[in-house]
This record gives structure tokens, C-alpha cells and sequence, in this order.
């Protein structure tokens, strides 16, 4: 595989940014599935894989990563800051497309996420179901409402330049309320995974429950585990062959 960092000039973020990518060295870059992975709140572009064996998972499935780096934005056109929903969702795959030669095709798109990662990748995947063909989240914010009222005071002005002074969460930023409205027929097999002694495993559970009464395709593992690569990094092995091994 080759493992590469790429750094360009974003349109939409207005700056340099930086991806890693891993790509399969022997096959035809329009005729490949591409993972878009997503970083957490701690993390940036090399999170993934620095602290996972992605590369080795990505080996097994014959797939490409593309890991952006989104800062600690919540992959959200910020309030008072940078457009990054716009970023992931929208230039970020015209870019590869562009660089790599990668198709176009539902069929090829996938796109997962840890934590804030995850909330990042369900959002994508509810603002544009016909764009990817799975989507995986792992120990993901997904009640964001509750986050931020959970914030403390340095988190509280980080969430104001995000949502605004009053913090509140449009309707566009909050899964429950996007998964409530979602047409379950258009959107792509869903994995979902928590750990059992995760701070966020409640919140999963009942979002697990909501995709289920709205008939959406979820798998909802979870096991003994924690907020940590540890279980990130099981849940990343768990994710991929579900959705891209057939399981």
C-alpha cells in the first residue's frame, strides 16, 4: 500500500490542509472503494494511522483511506470560523476525485469516523445519504444538544464559536432529529459500535434504538470498552468487514 501526506490549498477552508491517504498500489483508481475516515476531537489527519492497523485492514479490502484533518470544528460550517461540513462533505471528495482518479459512483463511497469523528461521518451521511454506500461510527457524540450543555467554560466558547452565542444546535447539526426525518429507503447500511463502559454508550444505545424504529439498515455492536484506540481500533476491523467484506 502506499501511504501518502497531502498537503494543498482548499477553496472552502480558505488555507493549506493536509490528508494522509493510503492507497492499493496495483489496481485502477476509478475501479476502487474509497474510505473517508474521520478524526476525533484530539486527533488530526495522522490519528488513524498512527494508533490503528488501517493500513493492514485497508490491505485486506483492497480500499483507499482518505483522512482529512477538521480541526476540533465538529465537521461543522462553523458560526464564528471555517466551513468544514462544506469541506468533507462536499469539496474534499471533488478533490480526490481530481488528484486520484477516484469514481464518482455511490457504490464506491463509504465514510467512517471515532467520536467526533463518528458524529462527523453520520452527519455527512444524513446530508447526503446518495453519496455513500455505507457509513460507520464509533463511540460517536451522537446527541449534540447534550454535549454541548455537558461543556464546561473553555469547551462553552469553543461551542459558541460553532453553533453560535446562544448555543444552539440547528436542526442540521442534531442526528436524532436528522434521523427522525430521514428516509430510511435512501439511506446507505450503517454500522454503529460503543463500548459498554464508554461515557457515550447511553446515547448510542438510544440512537441504535431510533434508527431501528425508523426501519434504517443499522448494525449496533457494542462490548467491553472504553473511549480509546483500543476499542477504536477493533470497532475500525469490526466496521470495515461489515460493510465492505459482505459479512
Amino acid at each position: 500500500m502506499a501511504h501518502i501526506t497531502c498537503t494543498f490549498s482548499s477553496e472552502c477552508l480558505k488555507m493549506n490542509t493536509s490528508l494522509t491517504i493510503i492507497l492499493p498500489e496495483q489496481a485502477q483508481m476509478d475501479q476502487i472503494r474509497v474510505v473517508y475516515l474521520l478524526h476525533g476531537l484530539m486527533d488530526n489527519c495522522t490519528g488513524w494511522s498512527r494508533y490503528t492497523s488501517v493500513e493492514r485492514y485497508a490491505r485486506e479490502h483492497n480500499v483507499a483511506v482518505v483522512m482529512p484533518e477538521v480541526q476540533r470544528s465538529f465537521y461543522t460550517d462553523m458560526a464564528m470560523g471555517v466551513r468544514y461540513f462544506s469541506y468533507v462533505s462536499d469539496e474534499l471528495p471533488a478533490v480526490c476525485r481530481r488528484f486520484f482518479g477516484f469514481s464518482s459512483e455511490r457504490r464506491y463511497h463509504y465514510i467512517m469516523g471515532l467520536s467526533m469523528g463518528g458524529y462527523g461521518a453520520l452527519k455527512c451521511m444524513f446530508g447526503q445519504p446518495a453519496q455513500f454506500a455505507g457509513c460507520a461510527a464509533f463511540s460517536a457524540v451522537t446527541d449534540m444538544p447534550d454535549r454541548v450543555a455537558a461543556a464546561g467554560p473553555e469547551e462553552k466558547k469553543e461551542f459558541q464559536a460553532i453553533f453560535g452565542m446562544e448555543l444552539k444546535v440547528p436542526e442540521e447539526s442534531d442526528l436524532f432529529a436528522l434521523a427522525k426525518k430521514a428516509d430510511a429507503g435512501t439511506l446507505p447500511r450503517i454500522y454503529t459500535a460503543c463500548g459498554e463502559s464508554d461515557g457515550l454508550y447511553p446515547q448510542n444505545q438510544r440512537f441504535a434504538r431510533l434508527l431501528e424504529r425508523q426501519g434504517a439498515g443499522n448494525r449496533f455492536e457494542h462490548w467491553e470498552g472504553i473511549h480509546d484506540w483500543v476499542f477504536w481500533d477493533q470497532a475500525l476491523q469490526r466496521g470495515m468487514a461489515y460493510l465492505l467484506g459482505g459479512e
